[in-house]
């Protein structure tokens, strides 16, 4: 037998199974009773874009020191699909572990002789103790979750208190599966011998008061806290969770207590096109309002969302990305929509990105871009992606102020109508910071009232194709932009444990790979600075960073280095001094990745040095 890898709360596990065969809750079950044992999980669904057939993977991260991006790797497989036996194989580590179904012998070189094989006859339990084949496929999941139990030192109670909460008085089903819980532990118990398998669960209390939620459902209620009255969708993957999320805590939180009325606006529309159109319509009324959506659909919506940016009307959009182009990979994630948002629509356009990098920051920038888009009149783009929006992540709990009011920007009330002596300008610049005063319609019988158009207007809405009434409207919509860099959520500094010459810029959900692979930097000596972008435009402090380094990694989820794009445009930087690290095969970014892409640009030079 080959060396077996050891580890006590830091280990990946990878699920390999066949999509529909009921094994999703059977690995979530897994993944849970491993966090309510004080150990945190990272876990992560890669599924396919068909309903049954095709492969599907569950993987989880199991950590102790709470890393929760992919590490990289896999150090126990748990193989249930025929179909992806060879490839599944190959990323077992040397030293790990392959479970798998014993029911059929197999020949020994269907296996590695560098990992130890833990074989479980499965299918003849399930059919020694099932005649329905439909009760035979689930309870084998189960089994196999009984088996791993006792292998790793997942303490079954916590398996039982799990079944217990998700079959309340259906006491049926609860039986049904901790008796299929126990074929599993059983088996094991008489026929192998657990100490076999060193990765171990030890009880702890890492966890602390986080929660564990998707990204979908997180933005979703920050727009019911947000204020958010209006969500016009479409279906799409992977965004449409968002917007049945929102429905259901409107449900819980958005009816009058006295009538039951509903005090909120859910349509789902015919296309993207169309619920982009109802949301910028709601928004010109003055009520605040969403729409939900992956890349395809930003391209339908293109031509309205330029209305909006145009005609100066708030809209917030939420982008849960996707694989692209076109249908590109439905399932699969990518931060690959940074160009396609930044400048969506014809002519000059520049809008407001959001980079929410776990569950928490999408319901706070859910929130915060209800009160930009207010506040600026402008659309604000949230920029999540499937690896936050689909998959359950560790974060800590949502905070919000009872005493917070609505940031609704500037609007003129009936009463300053009244009061104001010159004339209003719908699209006049007062105070130098780009942003006009507006009205709600009907605010006032005579006064306030102005023409809303895509076409070119002057200081008072007037129609106007004069060249300089043109320029001085494009030119106060810079100055807009340079406002939004101030008010828009500020990048994040990590420092350096030395000082350094050597700098990295991430966003989004590449944040907890990167937040490993700075670690496992500093541990071969490699200390860089690194920055957090949470929104676009790119303020003063992002200039600054790459004005302060000499090299600068810039690691993006896309082929194309979308952000570096828009660094070299907006910043003016050299070309060379931005260094891109491109990941875009569709899987979330591992450390792994992220550090050995640095140090294989690092260590030419280390060499050369030496």
């Amino acid at each position: 037998m080959p060396k077996a890898l050891e580890a006590v709360n830091d280990f990946v596990v990878k699920f390999a199974n066949v999509n529909g065969s009921g094994s999703a809750s059977a690995n979530e079950l897994f993944a849970r009773a491993i966090l309510r044992m004080g150990v945190p999980v990272s876990p992560r669904n890669i599924f396919p874009s068909n309903i049954q057939g095709l492969p599907t993977w569950y993987e989880v991260r199991v950590t102790e020191k709470g890393y929760l991006g992919r590490r990289g790797g896999v150090d126990l497989m748990v193989a249930m699909n025929p179909q992806t036996w060879a490839e599944d194989i190959k990323e077992i580590e040397p030293g790990g572990y392959l479970f798998y179904d014993a029911t059929k012998p197999m020949p020994p070189s269907m296996f590695r002789p560098d990992i130890n094989i833990v074989g479980v006859p499965l299918t003849a339990i399930c059919n020694a103790t099932y005649t329905d084949a439909r009760q035979r496929q689930l309870f084998k999941n189960i089994i196999y979750v009984g088996a791993l139990s006792v292998l790793l030192d997942i303490d079954p109670k916590e398996i039982e208190r799990l079944f217990g909460e998700q079959y309340k008085g259906k006491e049926k089903l609860l039986d049904s599966n901790i008796k299929a819980l126990h074929l599993g532990r059983d088996w094991v118990a008489k026929n192998l011998d657990p100490s076999a398998v060193k990765l171990k669960v030890r009880r702890a209390d890492a966890v602390g008061n986080r929660i564990f939620v998707e990204g979908n459902n997180a933005a979703a209620l920050g727009c019911v806290y947000g204020g958010a009255t209006v969500c016009a969708w479409y279906p799409i993957t992977p965004s449409s969770s968002l917007a049945e999320a929102f429905q259901a805590h409107c449900r819980r939180h958005r009816h009058d207590k006295e009538t039951g009325k509903a005090k909120y606006a859910i349509v789902q529309a015919e296309d993207e096109l169309a619920s982009i159109g109802m949301v910028i319509g709601a928004g010109w009324n003055g009520a605040r309002a969403f729409t939900s959506t992956s890349g395809p659909g930003i391209s339908l919506m293109t031509e309205f969302i330029g209305l909006a940016y145009f005609a100066e009307i708030p809209a917030v959009i939420i982008n849960v990305q996707r694989g692209g182009p076109s249908t590109g990979m439905p399932t699969r994630t990518q931060q690959a929509d940074i160009l396609s948002c930044a400048l969506a629509s014809n002519g000059d356009t520049r809008h407001v990105l959001l980079f929410p990098e776990d569950p928490k920051e999408c319901f706070d920038l859910a929130a915060t871009a209800l009160d930009l888009a207010d506040r600026l009149q402008t659309p604000v783009f949230v920029m999540t992606d499937l690896d936050i929006g689909m998959n359950q992540r560790l974060c800590a709990p949502f905070e919000w102020d009872d005493a917070r009011a609505y940031d609704r920007g500037k609007v003129m009330t009936a009463e300053d109508l009244q009061a104001a002596t010159a004339k209003f300008g719908r699209y006049l610049d007062v105070d130098g910071d780009g942003i006009p005063f507006r009205t709600y319609p009907g605010t006032h019988p005579t006064k306030g009232s102005f023409f809303t158009r895509g076409t070119t207007k002057d200081r008072y809405a007037k129609y106007s194709e004069e060249g300089p009434v043109y320029v001085d409207n494009m030119e106060r919509l810079v100055r807009k932009l340079e406002t939004a860099k101030a008010i828009a959520p500020q990048p994040v500094l990590r420092p350096a444990k030395s000082a350094t010459r050597t700098g990295v810029i991430y966003f989004g959900s590449t944040s907890p790979a990167m937040t490993e692979a700075l670690d496992r930097l500093d541990e071969q000596g490699v200390h860089m600075d690194a920055l957090r972008l949470r929104a676009y435009p790119l303020s003063q402090a992002v200039t600054d960073f790459v004005a302060g380094h000499d090299t600068v990694f810039l690691v993006e989820q896309n082929r194309d280095g979308q952000l570096r794009m828009l660094m070299l445009s907006d910043l003016g930087a050299d070309p060379g001094k931005i260094v891109p690290i491109l990941h875009y095969d569709g899987t979330p970014i591992t450390a792994r990745f992220i550090t050995d892409a640095i140090m294989s640009h690092i260590a030419p030079k280390r060499l050369a040095a030496e």
